[in-house]
């Protein structure tokens, strides 16, 4: 898709730029006296926590943010495969078409003979190609949000956010954290709009999450406390057309010029649009990058400096920033206090930038961002829903913290090595010759770049460590890595991880072993009969009496054999659901020829498995088939009973 051609304009890039227009803001509306859960905020994190709850028409939200209303245009522009694969989850398939897809890396270093001159060395296909099946790509972070807020209204509770609100004051009553009945968060806004500023208005809340960016309110009204080391290095970011001789202007590129810093160059979407990533100037202690007098001239000539001697003719500059590059992490991620965590329920959290700041040239801020929130927002849904206890809330914390170290150590090192210039020091203290060191680090650490390698410590929601030889190619703690296969019902193609959508429910995945299923006395149809009519099943122990069967316990099953019938299988693979009892045929799987996911994700064949998979689509256990006692107690850990069922 082409687009930006005669000027940058923000909105639906599915409507022509000449009569395209940016979304309405919502009029402003009094905020709700009460909510089970206030969102501050409205960058990624805020939004993708809000697209979740809004599809639970028994949970109340309420999303508050400073600005006046949507994003239009700038910061944000890295969209990793993870990323597509959560937003998939969402249905927002439109993503994948918009986003500019990043295949190449070119790596630019002054030339030997001419050293005031620039000359590539090498290019190289994209070191995350094939660790999904999206491809890493380049997308307007405001249209990422425009995507989540349109799945927000038309929800089933047709969520919008609240505008122009400045939070004054966040209290979170201890003596009433414990009660899950009780609302223990009182919030207090004051609307910035012209018409009604000072008007005060309070929110009472069962749980609050602060995804108010760097500067973070919520944050600090919770005195959570930044660690980590301050900025040393400015940057200029700037969005612009442009018209210039640069042969690589449409791919990701490393430009490291002998005397004048460096730049790093991303296409955007569109096919006109680039992004420049400018090195600038070191700081002084203390000095902050908005106290340089520098503009966006100045973050011009400096990369037409370093891009010679191919010329830049800057003719339109849709958005620019200047920024110091810092890494830092909260202290924790929720409102325990140190030390005394495991015995209390958390009921405030920070999520996005406001819990780990760091430089924006790793496209890792909206990319670890929004993947907090998902984590957090299934957990608070089922914890409010009662299907969950409260403790699970707990788990928030110590997973995406580690995320967030592992961001910073990432973050340190690829900004050091993109802003080295070949006679300086890398950090290992080296000598930096090329940049050789930049594709080195990109492949190694390109799952994690990808964010498709990023995997939680065990825990009770993530264990079954003794049973990963059945599974080899779905890592517990990892994201359940999508592969294809045909179903049954209609020998339809489908890639099994868009089944893992972002509703809370949790999916067990049964991969059929050598024994014909059919089979009564096969190990999948002995499951198959324990799941469906045990009262030890976790199935019917946890799912409410008057819903679907696969309400809260998703069951797929994937066979080996490809001579298989639906009508042939046991009821539970096509239950009757819904208020006529129509038949759901899309439950059941054989292994594709020639893209067989047994062999493709390493699954015993003798023996088969069951691989469950959080609501957040990562692998959560790995059991085999005949361990029925197992299954039930994975699930007893964490689970509520059900009244009536």
């Amino acid at each position: 898709m082409q687009y930006h051609l005669n000027g940058f304009k923000p909105g639906n890039y599915q409507i022509p730029d000449s009569v395209r227009e940016p979304a309405a803001v919502p009029p402003i509306v009094d905020l709700p006296k009460e909510v089970d859960v206030l969102i501050i905020g409205c960058g990624p994190a805020g939004l993708a926590l809000a697209r979740q709850l809004a599809e639970f028409k028994d949970i109340t939200t309420c999303i508050v943010d400073q600005k006046s209303g949507p994003l239009l245009f700038g910061q944000a522009d890295g969209i990793s495969c993870r990323t597509m694969e959560i937003m998939e989850a969402f249905n927002s398939s439109a993503l994948v078409n918009e986003t500019y897809q990043l295949h190449q890396n070119a790596f630019w270093e002054p030339d030997n003979e001419q050293p005031a001159h620039i000359k590539r060395t090498h290019k190289v296909p994209d070191a995350r190609l094939g660790l999904s099946e999206f491809i890493h790509g380049v997308v307007n972070q405001a249209r990422l949000h425009d995507l989540l807020l349109e799945g927000m209204v038309n929800s089933v509770t047709h969520l919008v956010p609240h505008y122009n609100r400045r939070l004054l004051e966040l209290e979170v009553d201890s003596a009433l954290t414990q009660d899950l009945n009780a609302y223990p968060v009182t919030a207090t806004f004051e609307r910035n709009n012209a018409e009604e500023s000072a008007k005060v208005e309070t929110v009472r809340a069962r749980y609050v999450v602060g995804c108010d960016g760097a500067r973070s309110a919520v944050r600090k009204n919770l005195a959570i406390e930044l660690e980590g080391d301050s900025a040393n290095k400015a940057w200029g970011v700037m969005d612009v057309l442009l018209v210039t001789d640069f042969p690589d202007i449409r791919v990701k590129s490393f430009i490291q010029s002998k005397e004048n810093g460096a730049v790093m160059l991303v296409p955007r979407e569109g096919g006109y649009l680039v992004r420049l990533y400018v090195e600038l100037d070191l700081l002084g202690k203390d000095q902050r990058a908005s106290n340089l007098d520098l503009g966006v001239d100045d973050i011009i000539a400096k990369a037409q400096l370093i891009m010679n001697p191919y010329t830049v003719d800057v003719k339109e500059v849709a958005w620019w920033s200047i920024y110091e590059v810092g890494q830092r992490v909260a202290d924790r991620f929720d409102d325990r206090p140190l030390g005394n965590a495991n015995s209390l329920i958390p009921r405030a959290f920070v999520a996005g930038d406001a819990c780990h700041t760091h430089s924006p040239k790793g496209g890792w801020g909206l990319n670890t961002s929004l993947p907090d929130t998902f984590n957090l927002g299934w957990k608070l849904a089922s914890v409010l829903r009662g299907s969950c206890c409260p403790e699970l809330l707990q788990t928030y914390s110590s997973e995406r913290r580690k995320v967030a170290h592992m961001l910073i150590n990432a973050d340190k090192e690829m900004s050091a090595l993109v802003a080295t210039r070949p006679t300086a020091s890398n950090p290992a203290g080296q000598t930096k010759t090329d940049t050789a060191d930049i594709e080195r680090f990109i492949a190694r650490q390109n799952g994690f770049i990808a964010g498709t390698s990023i995997g939680y410590d065990p825990s009770y929601i993530c264990t079954g460590h003794e049973n990963q030889s059945l599974a080899r190619g779905f890592m517990i703690g990892q994201r359940f890595h999508s592969a294809e296969a045909v179903r049954v019902s209609d020998g339809r193609p489908q890639h099994l991880g868009h089944l893992n959508k972002a509703d809370g429910r949790w999916r067990i995945f049964v991969f059929g072993n050598q024994q014909n299923p059919v089979d009564t006395s096969s190990e999948v149809n002995k499951l198959i009969q324990f799941m469906s009519a045990s009262d030890a099943s976790p199935v019917r122990k946890y799912t409410p009496e008057e819903s679907d069967i696969d309400s809260l316990i998703d069951v797929y099953a994937v066979f080996q054999q490809r001579d298989l019938a639906i009508e042939t299988l046991p009821d539970y693979l096509w239950p009757a659901k819904g208020r006529y009892g129509l038949r759901d045929y899309e439950k059941v799987f054989h292994a594709e020829e020639g893209r067989d996911i047994f062999e493709q994700r390493g699954i015993d064949r003798k023996q088969g498995c069951m691989v469950i998979v959080r609501p957040d689509q990562h692998v959560a256990n790995i059991l085999p088939l005949n361990a029925h006692t197992e299954l039930t107690a994975f699930f007893d850990r964490f689970m509520v009973p059900s009244v009536g069922a």
